[in-house]
């Protein structure tokens, strides 16, 4: 089956204790989340799976910023995920060179306002793996679209990450219901 790996929002920002809106940084590096995307990632290319990496940004300026939103609409103040600036680059730990391609989307999902879905197609991509952070917003928001989008969806819980273990378990539970929930190990079978 036509497999992609999605590894969402590991950016600087999110997922470094340095970053400036980094809810979730703490539990990252707990959870080893990078150490196991990057497990992943090193999986998904030797078997020759599409591998993605989604970034959430905001154009220099923030013009397409929703300053309404409750999520988004103080991050301008903050300085936080205007893209081409430090806070939106990949983080450190991750190894970025493994992707093929790089997705920036301006909301939560991987979905909303991208070219993702077109660039799954044209691949004729059936199965996507899903991991990231926060397992909270983009994971669960990325797998509820790609599931009504008619994928397999399969989330790797070693790879994300939530503000609290107690968040990242709800959200797993939640998944449950639409997506595989799997292990490293179960994807090595794969």
């Amino acid at each position: 089956m036509n497999t992609a790996l999605i590894i969402l929002d590991y950016i600087f920002d999110i997922a470094h204790l340095e970053g400036k809106i980094a809810r979730s940084a703490q539990q990252v590096a707990e959870r080893n989340a990078i150490a196991n995307a990057n497990l992943v990632l090193a999986l998904a290319q030797q078997k020759d799976w599409l591998r993605i990496l989604v970034k959430v940004g905001f154009t220099p300026g923030y013009i397409d910023q929703p300053k309404h939103s409750r999520m988004f609409g103080q991050t301008h103040k903050l300085g936080a995920i205007e893209l081409d600036r430090p806070g939106t680059e990949f983080h450190p730990s991750l190894a970025a060179e493994l992707g093929e391609l790089v997705i920036v989307k301006p909301r939560v999902s991987a979905f909303y306002g991208t070219n993702l879905d077109a660039a799954l197609r044209a691949r004729r991509i059936e199965r996507l793996i899903i991991c990231g952070v926060s397992t909270t917003w983009a994971v669960q928001s990325t797998a509820r679209d790609a599931h009504d989008r008619d994928y397999q969806v399969l989330v790797l819980e070693e790879a994300c990450a939530a503000a609290t273990p107690e968040e990242h378990r709800m959200s797993m539970e939640m998944l449950a219901h639409i997506a595989e929930i799997v292990t490293l190990e179960n994807l090595k079978d794969l």
